[in-house]
């Protein structure tokens, strides 16, 4: 049954608009609460299809839709959207159970991220808190009232894998490899009915992953080592349930303890009685695990202790300093440990001031006890019960591989930072972040700033990228994945690298990241580094990159200028060393050092010796007579001839001598010499410039041995001075007429130049008919005719004008031709044609009544072109009655044509103000109300460097799980 949706003015109670006649399904309608768009249900059993979920705008238009993968006899009886318009909701009552579907919206696509089943008997109903955005509130029709409270929970993982649950699939990318935006993914995996809940455990050399489904199945898969993801892109896993030996309930929160282990909070509900238990699930695997594959089926799950909970539990964590141990976050913010071994709730940790939905537990080197951090609704960020942070809306933690060094968080004023987890410990927060609040005056000295602006305003951190990677993963309110690199995390990958002897990592980061090569040298004091400066040219496998290194070492103590707020491990005893020496000493010193350790530790090749040579250039003063004896060396090996043992490993004098005026621009100075046209200043340049001597050596000889005129027109050419070229090859003779001719082929702004200077008229003819075939090419028809005409080549010049539509041009050079009468009344019926297929029918009428004496069409022709006047003027002259009733006809239908079109562009153009009104005052307040909460937040942070900007997708990369 096809119904309107019909929306009212709510003060006049006018009709504001209509929908067209759809199949809607019953009475599920909801409007969004911010008014953008209003919510309903096509009934589509007629096309024996699911149900869909349309959107409309208030003017009536459909925007868009999604169907919700249900069987075709489902139905959605409600449908609701919270208090935000960011989440919809809807009851789908199915043959067997009602359902309660949550779905969020993300980069043009809708996931479904929550299904919770009622049985039908339960007549289950909804509304959302209307001041709560993520609570729900439902009831049965026993009375039964139930309030979820949703949170979202970041799904990327310790080794960056994004896990996106969207209704019975999850989507699976490694942000490390690229940032993929949901809803595109690596590979997917495909469960029977919608997950509920999701863990993923990377440890242990295993990675797996457990699903809760929302119909009480468990699912367990085995992915295959990171290395082998690549092998798996598009690829989609149908993953089988587990077989479970007793009923697990409804799991609210799931967690790993081990490889082989489960914790989860469940909920039971069974002959009346209800309440939660903490559930030890141990797994087992039929099947063997093969290398590169997944392992999908065979798991069996084992309830292996069950204690009762007399409390609502918020939220779960493993312990990652103690085997087979999690926290339990009770309601109010308690937290309690939980022991495999004991099989209970063993003692009271410490309590958070209020429930932390978002809780996370992370070793800290040289204590036996692990860091508790937790993120209230509010913005309140605990560590172990004290408040960090009263404005945080994210935070994540980075590691560089062997322990957690920085706490990542981003506030709600957009600002990121980078905190030392040392600093926490130590009780600084305050004096080195201001308790991460932005003062109102601004800073003078960027350097110290502690943050980074986050360019664009509600992003958050999802994820970080390790160890080497030291990179953010933020997510945008537009869905978008940006990576941006903190120059303090770098810093302190590179600082880790380096500190772990790992020279050639340190490095490749340095040069990746723009960072100064001077850190190298000055993080543990120059002198220091002389000793390291063998082991440092023995780890780099590229002499290229120190070449590069060499060229960038200074005087400068980079760690006390550059770096002096960013890096915080450097003793104050090597600092006085290092200032005691005179700086001046430490170019020379490295230098030196790094040349040494070339002539001991790597073997003779031609690379090694340019980079000896770099070390000579790069000195203070530089040692030329040095580099300049070495290279009379090799020069002398030349001389001696290929079958000296040595001469393999060296590179060949000029090019020696071009690295070593590598500093130099000698290019300009050897193409200025040339363009006098003396040779021997040219050759005297190249040979000692940076020009390759299988080039420059031929080319003068070639030069030598010309005339002095063709010598200057190769040597323009040379120089790309093609005007110059071009006379000088003129004034080389008729002998070169060819070559002229192709030098204007070749570059046709000199044909202008070129008619000036040919004198030969037979010649002039070949340059303006060459030019016209240029301008025929370039599609310029009109210039192209012209140039025939003064050619006298009245074929293409007819042919030039007809591809430009001038045919008056055309019949006149028609005309010129001679053609016959019948030739003439061809091609002018050929023209009538081509012009009416150009929509110009009044010069098509011109054409039939001039040319053709057609004087119906031509009528007919100026009809269509409404040249009422002309038509009625020719009807009367031929006394067509006939013509003169259509031409009238014709006039009258296209006066109400026009006056219906300016009636409907009065009234489009009416809304179209009263629209544009609305929309400028809205903008404008919410402008005002942005400059307002931002104040004097204008501070940026250069360092915040955005990769791969990619179109991604807002609140996509999290999974969604709810508490009571």
């Amino acid at each position: 049954m096809h119904k309107l949706l019909k929306i009212w003015e709510r003060d006049s109670g006018k009709l504001h608009s209509a929908t067209e006649s759809k199949p809607f399904m019953g009475t599920a309608l909801d409007w969004m609460p911010s008014g953008a768009k209003i919510a309903a249900v096509y009934d589509r059993k007629a096309e024996e299809k699911c149900p869909e979920i349309v959107f409309y705008e208030k003017n009536g238009l459909q925007r868009s839709s999604f169907d919700i993968n249900q069987p075709v006899d489902a139905k959605v009886e409600l449908l609701k959207w919270n208090c935000n318009s960011d989440i919809l909701s809807a009851i789908v009552s199915g043959e067997q159970y009602d359902a309660i579907r949550v779905w969020f919206f993300s980069n043009n696509h809708w996931y479904l991220k929550q299904e919770i089943r009622y049985s039908k008997q339960d007549r289950v109903r909804l509304v959302w808190n209307p001041v709560k955005p993520f609570q729900l509130i439902c009831w049965t029709c026993k009375g039964e009232v139930t309030i979820y409270n949703f949170v979202w929970i970041t799904a990327v993982m310790e080794n960056s894998v994004a896990l996106v649950i969207d209704n019975s699939k999850i989507l699976i990318s490694p942000l490390s490899l690229s940032l993929l935006p949901p809803p595109m993914y690596l590979f997917e995996l495909h469960f029977s009915s919608p997950v509920r809940e999701m863990t993923f455990s990377p440890k242990n050399s295993t990675n797996r992953l457990a699903v809760h489904l929302s119909d009480g199945s468990l699912c367990v898969t085995e992915l295959p080592a990171f290395d082998a993801w690549e092998e798996l892109e598009g690829q989609a896993f149908k993953i089988e349930a587990s077989y479970l030996e007793n009923e697990l309930g409804s799991l609210l929160h799931l967690i790993w303890l081990d490889s082989n282990e489960l914790l989860g909070i469940s909920y039971f509900e069974k002959d009346g009685h209800y309440g939660y238990y903490l559930q030890e699930i141990g797994l087992v695997c039929s099947e063997d695990h093969v290398p590169g594959l997944l392992t999908c089926s065979g798991w069996h799950a084992k309830k292996l202790n069950h204690v009762p909970l007399e409390g609502i539990v918020i939220g779960i964590a493993p312990n990652s300093a103690k085997d087979n141990s999690a926290f339990v976050q009770f309601d109010e913010g308690s937290v309690f440990e939980y022991t495999s071994n004991i099989g209970g709730i063993s003692k009271h940790v410490f309590s958070f001031l209020c429930s932390c939905p978002w809780m996370s537990v992370i070793p800290f080197y040289g204590s036996a006890k692990p860091l508790l951090f937790g993120l209230d609704e509010v913005g309140r960020l605990y560590f172990n019960g004290k408040v960090l942070c009263n404005n945080c809306s994210s935070f994540s933690f980075y590691s560089n591989g062997n322990e957690v060094t920085h706490l990542i968080l981003s506030t709600k004023q957009d600002l990121l930072f980078i905190v030392d987890i040392k600093d926490i410990i130590d009780d600084k927060l305050e004096e080195k972040y201001e308790n991460f609040i932005l003062g109102v005056k601004r800073r003078e000295d960027d350097q110290a700033k502690t943050f980074i602006k986050i360019w664009e305003r509600g992003a958050k951190v999802v994820g970080v990228l390790h160890g080497d990677g030291s990179a953010v993963i933020l997510l945008t309110p537009r869905g978008n994945f940006e990576l941006i690199y903190p120059r303090k995390l770098v810093l302190s990958s590179i600082v880790n690298a380096l500190n772990q002897g790992r020279f050639n990592d340190a490095l490749l980061m340095v040069r990746r990241h723009r960072i100064d090569f001077n850190i190298i040298v000055d993080y543990f004091g120059w002198q220091n580094f002389l000793q390291l400066a063998t082991q440092f040219v023995s780890q780099v496998d590229n002499l290229n990159y120190i070449t590069e290194f060499v060229c960038s070492v200074k005087n400068e103590n980079v760690v006390e200028t550059l770096y002096k707020n960013s890096l915080s491990r450097f003793s104050s005893k090597e600092i006085k060393n290092v200032e005691a020496k005179n700086s001046n000493s430490k170019l020379n010193s490295v230098i030196l050092a790094i040349r040494k350790a070339l002539e001991n530790q790597v073997l003779e090749s031609p690379v090694r010796e340019l980079c000896i040579l770099t070390t000579l250039a790069r000195n203070d003063p530089p040692a030329i007579e040095e580099a300049l004896g070495r290279i009379k060396k090799i020069r002398d090996m030349e001389l001696l001839g290929s079958d000296y043992p040595k001469r393999p490993s060296y590179p060949s004098a000029e090019e020696a001598l071009k690295h070593l005026l590598w500093l130099s621009d000698p290019e300009a100075v050897y193409q200025a010499a040339l363009g006098l046209y003396d040779l021997n200043l040219a050759a005297i340049v190249a040979l000692n410039s940076q020009q390759d001597p299988k080039e420059f050596l031929p080319f003068l000889q070639e030069l030598q041995h010309m005339p002095t005129l063709l010598m200057q027109y190769n040597i323009d050419l040379k120089l790309q001075k093609y005007e110059d070229a071009l006379k000088h090859i003129v004034l080389a003779g008729d002998a070169y007429s060819e070559d002229v001719m192709n030098l204007m082929k070749k570059h046709p702004q000199l044909y202008p130049l070129g008619l000036e200077l040919i004198a030969d008229p037979s010649q002039k003819m070949q340059v303006l008919e060459s030019w016209g075939d240029y301008l025929s090419d370039q599609k310029s028809f009109e210039n192209a005719a012209t140039a025939f005409l003064c050619c006298s080549n009245m074929k293409k010049a007819l042919k030039a004008y007809r591809n430009s539509g001038n045919w008056g041009a055309v019949l006149t050079v028609a005309g010129l031709l001679n053609m016959g009468k019948e030739e003439v009344i061809q091609l002018a019926n050929e023209l009538c044609e081509e012009l009416q297929a150009l929509n110009k029918p009044r010069e098509a009428a011109r054409i039939a009544l001039e040319y053709c004496g057609d004087v119906n069409n031509g009528i007919s022709l100026l009809i269509s072109a409404r040249d009422w006047e002309e038509s009625l003027r020719l009807a009367f002259m031929h006394q067509r009655d006939d013509w003169i009733s259509e031409v009238k006809n014709a006039s009258s239908e296209c006066t109400n044509l026009l006056v219906g079109e300016y009636d409907d562009g009065v009234e489009k153009v009416g809304k179209y103000v009263a629209r544009y009104l609305a929309v400028r005052q809205r903008r404008l307040l919410l402008k005002a109300k942005i400059e307002a909460e931002e104040g004097s937040l204008n501070d940026f942070d250069d360092d915040a460097v955005s990769e791969a900007s990619s179109n991604f997708s807002g609140m996509s990369a999290y999974t969604m799980r709810y508490v009571f």
